[in-house]
């Protein structure tokens, strides 16, 4: 339950080179969270927006996602070699850090159906197909709606934690979960694309400075 509540927590411009495949570029997103219950509705609104930044060049990924309550995370995946490293700096873990497979073992993936959805929807001038993804652990179902692009080669966090083999990346996604009678909304909207080159250096697979190594992180 955890695993997908961090998960979940884990400007539109319509650019002049829409529907052209990119490779490499930088693309910002937005996350917010609701409940129809007013206690978890006031605990998500302490939380307010999870804003990511994604930066892609080939194969590889790293996104870095800032938030006041649960403080700064990178993730850095290699799909070439399969890999991911991960970066976390909060109140509640310090500076920790850990690598792991991007590939998503058994245990994952035996309470995930993947389906491919009936609709399209157009984002940053991108056509999207639909995804819906059904999650159910520990007593508690969280449903994915999720529109893929092809055109961009990031790679989703959201979906390699998930254990989906969804190929493209996500510019839009509404998750729905429900717990002990709470229900929560999570929407994750990508808000911005952008062409552009990108360093090498913002892909290597080595800690920062500070960063303590450890066997497991919250979520991952």
């Amino acid at each position: 339950m955890k695993k997908i509540l961090f998960v979940l927590v884990c400007v539109l411009s319509l650019s002049s080179f829409a529907q052209e495949a990119i490779t490499e570029g930088i693309a910002k997103s937005k996350q917010t969270m609701s409940s129809d219950n007013e206690q978890m509705q006031a605990q998500l609104a302490m939380i307010g927006e999870v804003l990511t930044t994604t930066y892609f060049k080939d194969n590889k990924t790293r996104s870095e996602t800032f938030n006041l309550m649960s403080g700064n995370s990178i993730t850095i995946m290699n799909a070439d070699t399969k890999e991911m490293l991960i970066m976390m700096d909060n109140q509640m873990v310090g500076k920790k850090y850990m690598t792991k497979s991007m590939e998503p073992g058994e245990e994952d993936m035996k309470d995930v159906t993947i389906e491919k959805g009936d609709e399209t929807k157009t984002v940053l001038g991108y056509e999207c197909q639909e995804y819906n993804l059904t999650v159910s652990k520990d007593g508690a179902e969280v449903k994915m709606d999720m529109f893929v692009t092809d055109k961009i080669s990031a790679i989703s966090n959201q979906a390699v934690q998930m254990g989906t083999k969804v190929e493209g990346f996500p510019l839009y996604m509404e998750m729905t979960m429900s717990q002990m009678g709470m229900n929560i909304k999570i929407t994750h909207e990508v808000t911005e694309i952008k062409k552009e080159t990108v360093s090498d250096e913002k892909f290597e697979m080595t800690p920062e400075e500070g960063y303590e190594k450890t066997d497991k992180l919250m979520g991952f």
